[in-house]
């Protein structure tokens, strides 16, 4: 049986003033979870921003697509997060991830390593993390992090219900790390440029989403878990329910030297009627697992139209 679908709204930043009553009302409209990313310049903290939105909610999840590895110590990351964990009773879904975005790293000053280096650091960081969410005391000696008895993560958590893990990637070396540690996989595009180019979104045809869930797989049953328990998502960037994307469609290919057809079947855009729509994300999960779809934050008008259109009918089915 395929997982029942899921969906989750991405926002960069809230508004100060109906802030609450906003993410209510995603709550309402049958959305799953509400995610902030992890970048500098224009947008909100992500943890304290799903803090308090966690707090103003009752059953909306809350998470990270994803956390940097290289903004925060990891026993920092996982005191944050197990703090939330506790203070939504269990509803936070930890997205981590190796770092990607050059700019950050420039405008911070922070050393922007290859990304072999990233990614070996994000491994020894959620090994540490998940031992402070389960373990009394934790001491890890790795090439990138020492920590010597450290104390379990918050008081008062449950060793047994620590966060969910996501881990999103698009390289088969990020996606065989998600399937030995992550609960949540994120089937994203390489971005080895350090930014997004019009090529970027390529990397998402058919074939490659095949693939790197494959990778996810199979990293997964090597560790000796069940593959099958694990939950694959996307994001959606650009999202539009309309009776005639051509228009769109042409220019979303213009832009990234994709045909119409490709832009209609990769997972970055998501164009079309409701029901092609629908039909599209079935598919997909028929074809690959994928089963959690998260979409970025657009006008409010956008968001109570896609859910109408594809949450109500999809959602927990």
């Amino acid at each position: 049986m395929p997982r029942p679908f899921r969906f989750g709204v991405q926002f960069h930043a809230l508004s100060p003033d109906t802030w609450k009553e906003d993410v209510r009302r995603v709550e309402s409209l049958g959305y799953s979870t509400l995610f902030f990313p992890d970048h500098f310049g224009d947008q909100w903290d992500p943890t304290a921003s799903i803090a308090a939105v966690g707090a103003a909610t009752e059953r909306l999840h809350v998470g990270t697509l994803v956390y940097d590895v290289d903004y925060r110590h990891p026993v920092v990351f996982a005191k944050q997060a197990a703090t939330i964990q506790l203070l939504t009773g269990g509803r936070h879904e930890f997205g981590f991830g190796a770092g990607w975005m050059e700019s950050d790293y420039r405008e911070a000053g922070i050393p922007y390593d290859r990304p072999g280096v990233r990614i070996e650091r994000m491994e020894e960081a959620i090994q540490i993390i998940r031992s402070l969410w389960t373990r009394e005391r934790t001491s890890f000696e790795g090439r990138h992090y020492r920590v010597q008895d450290v104390a379990q993560a918050a008081v008062g958590q449950d060793p047994s219900a620590p966060p969910k893990i996501l881990i999103g990637g698009g390289g088969r070396r990020v996606l065989s790390i998600a399937g030995r540690h992550a609960d949540i996989v994120g089937i994203n595009p390489k971005m080895v440029e350090g930014r997004i180019v019009p090529e970027t979104v390529r990397d998402l045809d058919p074939v490659r989403v095949r693939e790197k869930v494959a990778w996810v797989r199979e990293a997964a049953e090597k560790a000796g878990r069940d593959a099958d328990l694990l939950e694959l998502n996307t994001l959606a960037f650009v999202v539009a329910v309309t009776d005639d994307p051509s228009g769109l469609r042409r220019a979303l290919g213009a832009g990234s030297g994709m045909t119409e057809d490709e832009v209609a079947a990769c997972p970055i855009f998501l164009t079309g009627s409701a029901s092609e729509i629908r039909d599209r994300l079935e598919k997909r999960r028929e074809e690959t697992g994928i089963n959690y779809v998260v979409v970025s934050a657009q006008a409010h008008a956008a968001l109570e139209s896609f859910a109408e259109a594809v949450v109500e009918p999809l959602a927990g089915r």
